[in-house]
């Protein structure tokens, strides 16, 4: 039976970088979403506040457009170290799965991320885990730079 992601032969990570992209994306809709008249098209920027000051809505769901918003910025603050390893071990030609298994990783790593922070951060002692699917991506950023620097050693 064949897989059905073929992660030894053929690149998928190039494939990644726009779906990272995705990922980073996600929390902002949500956040539009959530904040529904309180969003504020001409300066986007403000929604928040407009959210904090309207009492029709939720604190817990203020709370929650709040950490959306944290979490694509987070996935910005990442997403281009990400876009240069992946390149970075391209060009390094390291090993197809190699890339493809690490590249992968970070998705679902961001993935976790997002639902972890907007989700799962009401309770506060749960917020090691935020840390923790955070560490695991910046893990297979790091790892996708160290194994271009040694093909290429």
């Amino acid at each position: 039976m064949d897989p059905i992601l073929d992660l030894s032969t053929t690149n998928w990570s190039y494939y990644t970088v726009p779906i990272a992209f995705m990922l980073v994306m996600v929390p902002h809709a949500y956040s539009i979403v959530l904040a529904g008249k309180n969003y504020d098209l001409d300066s986007p920027r403000r929604t928040e506040d407009l959210c904090a000051k309207d009492t029709s809505l939720d604190k817990a769901v203020v709370r929650r457009i709040s950490r959306a918003k944290a979490a694509s910025a987070n996935g910005f603050e990442t997403l281009s170290l990400y876009a240069a390893a992946v390149i970075a071990a391209n060009a390094a030609k390291v090993e197809t799965e190699a890339v493809n298994k690490l590249a992968l990783l970070y998705l679902v790593s961001r993935a976790a991320y997002n639902f972890v922070y907007i989700h799962l951060q009401d309770n506060k002692r749960l917020a090691p885990i935020r840390s923790l699917v955070w560490l695991v991506s910046l893990y297979a950023i790091f790892a996708l730079f160290v194994k271009a620097g040694i093909q290429t050693n």
